[in-house]
């Protein structure tokens, strides 16, 4: 989890003076709201392994909004008087939380989520997609190049996609695998998700 959020960091770092108000990538949000939502998205899953008994039939129960029609519903936001370089680093507290939750949260540990009830691992394979494929879309609005490590991708396509192939290029897989792009004899996905429940 880590390793993915401090990679996207780096990527997203070198564009601190663009226009992070541009679409992301194939998104409906700009980059600024992609991002946000990336680090909401992380708070969230170290917020339901947090409770002593996390919750098993629905989400920690945080308030949620949106700061405009059609952009995305959030827990938290950056301060935009901060710019770039503060909301990368809510994104950078937002990681630490969940890989400290993940480290620290007992093996027996299982909390909601819509797509399976599931353990620590399972929430940082979840926070590992959403950072690798959120930064794909922002880093596509600023004209960044991103191409994360293929084993990153391996272990998060073995554990959330039991359904995606396993001879193909695992970037291509994973982008193929949320909606992003297309493999060779496989057309691209109109709807996709993951599955989060602990594997039996």
């Amino acid at each position: 989890m880590q390793h993915a959020v401090r990679l996207a960091l780096t990527t997203l770092r070198a564009a601190l003076r663009a226009d992070w108000d541009t679409r992301a990538g194939a998104l409906e949000w700009t980059c600024w709201e992609t991002a946000e939502h990336l680090a909401d998205d992380l708070f969230a899953y170290a917020a339901q392994l947090g409770p002593e008994s996390p919750p098993l039939d629905g989400d920690v129960p945080f308030d949620c909004g949106t700061r405009r029609a059609g952009g995305p519903a959030g827990t938290l936001f950056a301060d935009r008087a901060a710019g770039p370089r503060g909301l990368l680093r809510v994104l950078d507290a937002c990681g630490g939380m969940l890989t400290a939750m993940v480290r620290t949260a007992p093996a027996e540990t299982r909390a909601h989520h819509t797509f399976g009830t599931s353990d620590a691992e399972g929430f940082a394979a979840m926070g590992v997609v959403e950072t690798l494929v959120h930064t794909h879309d922002v880093a596509q609005g600023l004209g960044l190049p991103w191409s994360p490590p293929a084993g990153l991708c391996a272990r998060v396509l073995a554990r959330l996609f039991p359904y995606a192939p396993a001879d193909t290029d695992r970037w291509e897989t994973l982008l193929w695998a949320t909606g992003r792009g297309e493999l060779p004899g496989r057309e691209r996905l109109e709807s996709w998700r993951w599955h989060g429940a602990v594997p039996e």
